[in-house]
Formats: structure tokens, C-alpha cells, sequence
């Protein structure tokens, strides 16, 4: 018995059609093919947003970036804040103007083993309770 190839010599489509056997023929190609051609129907029906720019993003140099720290990160931090004259003592309580330094939060990841009074714009409750915050003197 001839193999199928042997068999279909000479008859140019092998008995698949014109396309079906080359590729995704008779689908039409594989994936979103012919979305701006001969599917154009269907995608204004299921995926009407497919193409083009959807939303807006603002300008990187307009949007703020707010600096943050955690207070588990404050006795880490204090050779630093020492340098930028931002760390003084309140008795036995460390006095840290985060401002002076460049940070506008301060948020509530850990635990610090000494105790802090902290003049900083913005706090989580989290670290309201761990540590005293101070409101920033008025610029």
C-alpha cells in the first residue's frame, strides 16, 4: 500500500483545500490575525478597546514621590540623621526631625529598641502608636 504522501503525488492540495494545510489555514491565523482586516466585526463586538491608548498618565517630573520610612529603620538610620543635624535628646528620648532629613512619611513596619519623639509630615497608624509624633513647625 502506498504511504499518503506517495499516494496524493501530483494532486497539488494533498485533499486538505486550498489552505487548511498550511498553517492556521481555515481558522483564519492563528491568534488576534486580521483584527484590522477581515475580523474587524468581531473585535468591535468583544474587544471593542483592543487597539489603541486607553487612560492617562501624568508627566514623572509632575508627580510627587514621597520619601517613607519605617520606625523599625529609625535606630539604623541614626548615624544619618545625626549628620543632617536632624537628631537631638529629650531626656532619654531621641528627638528626630525627619523633614531635616527628606522623608515625608513615616510608616509602621517594626520595632525600635529605643524611644522617639518624631517631627515628620505624615504617619501611619501603626506608627502612631509606636513611637510620639510631633506636628512639623509651619514653613
Amino acid at each position: 500500500m502506498p504511504s499518503r504522501t506517495r499516494k496524493f503525488r501530483g494532486l497539488r492540495t494533498h485533499g486538505r483545500g486550498i489552505k487548511a494545510g498550511r498553517g492556521a489555514g481555515k481558522q483564519g491565523g492563528r491568534g488576534n490575525a486580521g483584527l484590522h482586516k477581515y475580523k474587524f466585526k468581531s473585535m468591535l463586538i468583544y474587544a471593542p478597546d483592543h487597539f489603541g491608548r486607553h487612560g492617562f498618565q501624568r508627566p514623572r517630573e509632575v508627580v510627587a514621590v514621597p520619601s517613607s520610612i519605617n520606625v523599625g529603620d529609625l535606630d539604623r538610620f541614626l548615624p544619618e540623621l545625626e549628620a543632617k543635624g536632624a537628631l537631638s535628646r529629650d531626656g532619654e528620648a531621641y528627638v528626630a526631625d525627619l523633614t531635616k532629613a527628606g522623608i515625608d512619611r513615616l510608616l509602621g513596619k517594626g520595632s525600635s529598641e529605643r524611644s522617639w519623639k518624631v517631627i515628620v509630615a505624615h504617619a501611619s497608624r501603626h506608627a502612631r502608636e509606636k513611637v510620639a509624633i510631633v506636628a512639623p513647625a509651619a514653613a
